[in-house]
């Protein structure tokens, strides 16, 4: 299914939509429909899962609007359905104050289950910044990842790029009277 007849972003708005994403799992069988259409088996074997997973966690994204049917064909008298993303990107709901974010905690877990001895890139930069100098790297860290985006091939091995650009919490009046103190 060509990329140009999607929809560019997919709004979660629903808690139903939210915990769809939320799940490592679904995190993991939408990144296996990022690029191209696939059916229960094809996803159960790149996700490492059950058909009877799959299936599952299929259908809630599917019943959250996050997937959805692209195509079917019949094979030995079964009817099989190719899945893909109902959009381009997905825009999540900022976090509340001392809520997990989803997409930073599966980043981690996809981290953290990617192979050590492939060759990836991970750093952390402490920065002091104006506002201007933080609103212009935001801008320039999208552009670059929206650039690649489009560079992307199907036929390629999946590569994912996350970033966060924030200004962290500083700590109170207390609590850093009492860090002096220890």
């Amino acid at each position: 299914m060509p990329s140009d007849d999607l929809p560019e972003t997919f709004h979660v708005t629903t808690d139903e939509q939210l915990r769809a994403v939320s799940n490592l799992t679904r995190h993991r069988i939408m990144a296996v429909l990022r690029f191209e259409p696939a059916t229960i088996t094809q996803i159960a074997a790149r996700v490492g899962l059950a058909k009877g997973s799959s299936s599952y966690h299929v259908r809630l994204l599917e019943r959250a609007g996050l997937v959805k049917v692209v195509r079917t064909r019949k094979v030995r008298g079964v009817t099989e359905r190719y899945y893909a993303m109902a959009a381009r990107s997905i825009e999540l709901p900022d976090p509340g104050a001392g809520q997990p974010d989803v997409l930073m905690r599966n980043a981690v877990a996809d981290l953290e289950a990617a192979p050590v001895d492939a060759e990836r890139h991970v750093g952390m930069a402490h920065l002091r910044l104006t506002e201007e100098q933080f609103t212009e790297l935001g801008t320039r860290l999208q552009a670059l990842a929206e650039e690649y985006r489009e560079l992307s091939d199907p036929s390629l091995p999946d590569v994912s790029l996350v970033f966060a650009l924030f200004r962290p919490a500083q700590p109170t009046q207390t609590e850093q009277t009492e860090g002096d103190s220890k």
